[in-house]
């Protein structure tokens, strides 16, 4: 069945993935949103997943199947966009799973909240006995964020949405300027382009997207996707959203997520003022230049712009809560990053 106007299109960027392909499209083939299309860029791929393609897309026409040389995910997540045809583009990986009401789901939020720029949803990553350590954590943590103001106080500790689980709007998608090769994680660095220019958010509370957790997933090859990577472009954002503020800038956390903060966000033009840090070893030396000093040295609220940087989920959420007692006020006073 072919439909002429497409509420949804479904983007999903394949390379060799002809052990997953056919049951990730089959949830979408199950999805209750029956008008949609599913653009499928095959990026020269090498195994059997463009002969599996082909089967599931005989005798449905919803399914557009784009065969491109092997040039990276940015190009086929551009190249995508460009067959896009609907108002509305659903990310999705060649190894997940969607819930049967997805679409319908997210496709009514964002009718129903014209402000929302970006939709996405709870997550549950899978096979459950691989997840572990700090993916179950990570789980936790995006699974813990609903509401817009979440989100955006938090942007600049980890990346927020699960990619694969994001509905956006096309036109404003290509206002974006589509993805970017930064040397950073293009997901990341479309959210954080989201951010600064001030559009909102929203994550539905249900699980309807199941993602896949592979020890060969890029996020675990890709040196684009390494901690310094985030890093460069945590501090590159921090920069532009910081641009033009005058009062001093202060980093608390002289340890190794500071520290290694500290040189990106050096490299991006902010000057540093101070270190705050309660190691009583650290404080009254330098980094980079910069003075370590007690948290008893940090001005009042309207003197100053705090970055924390603490590896420490417990540790950042002791320093929020003092910095909020303090009279501070969140992404106005301090922003959090790790």
């Amino acid at each position: 069945m072919i439909m002429k106007a497409p509420m949804i299109s479904v983007l999903i960027p394949v390379y060799n993935a002809q052990a997953t392909i056919r049951s990730a499209v089959r949830s979408i083939q199950r999805q209750t949103l029956a008008n949609f299309e599913c653009i499928i860029i095959d990026d020269g791929s090498t195994d059997a997943t463009p002969r599996i393609l082909r089967d599931l897309a005989r005798g449905d026409g919803r399914l557009r199947i784009h065969r491109t040389r092997n040039q990276g995910i940015i190009v086929a997540l551009n190249t995508g966009i460009e067959h896009c045809s609907a108002p509305l583009i659903a990310r999705m990986d060649g190894d997940d799973l969607c819930h049967p009401r997805r679409l319908e789901l997210q496709a009514d939020h964002l009718s129903a909240h014209p402000e929302v720029s970006v939709c996405s949803s709870r997550i549950a990553m899978f096979p459950r006995p691989d997840v572990r350590g700090g993916m179950w954590r990570y789980q936790e943590w995006l699974n813990g964020m609903c509401s817009h103001d979440d989100i955006v106080r938090n942007i600049f500790v980890e990346s927020p949405i699960a990619h694969p689980s994001a509905v956006v709007r096309r036109e404003e998608l290509l206002e974006m300027g589509g993805y970017r090769e930064c040397g950073w994680p293009e997901d990341y660095d479309l959210w954080l382009r989201y951010f600064l220019a001030g559009r909102r958010f929203a994550k539905l509370p249900h699980t309807i997207l199941a993602w896949r957790h592979s020890e060969s997933r890029l996020t675990f090859t890709d040196p684009r996707y390494s901690v310094e990577s985030f890093l460069r472009a945590k501090a590159h954002y921090l920069a532009r959203h910081l641009h033009g503020v005058t009062r001093p800038l202060y980093l608390w956390g002289a340890g190794k997520t500071g520290a290694r903060l500290l040189k990106h966000l050096q490299r991006a033009g902010l000057e540093i003022t101070a270190l705050i840090d309660i190691d009583p070893r650290k404080i009254g030396r330098t980094k980079r230049g910069v003075p370590v000093v007690e948290r008893e040295e940090l001005p009042g609220p309207r003197d100053a712009v705090v970055i924390t940087a603490v590896g420490s989920a417990g540790a950042r959420a002791l320093i929020r809560q003092q910095l909020i007692e303090q009279g501070y006020r969140e992404s106005l006073d301090f922003i959090c990053a790790a």
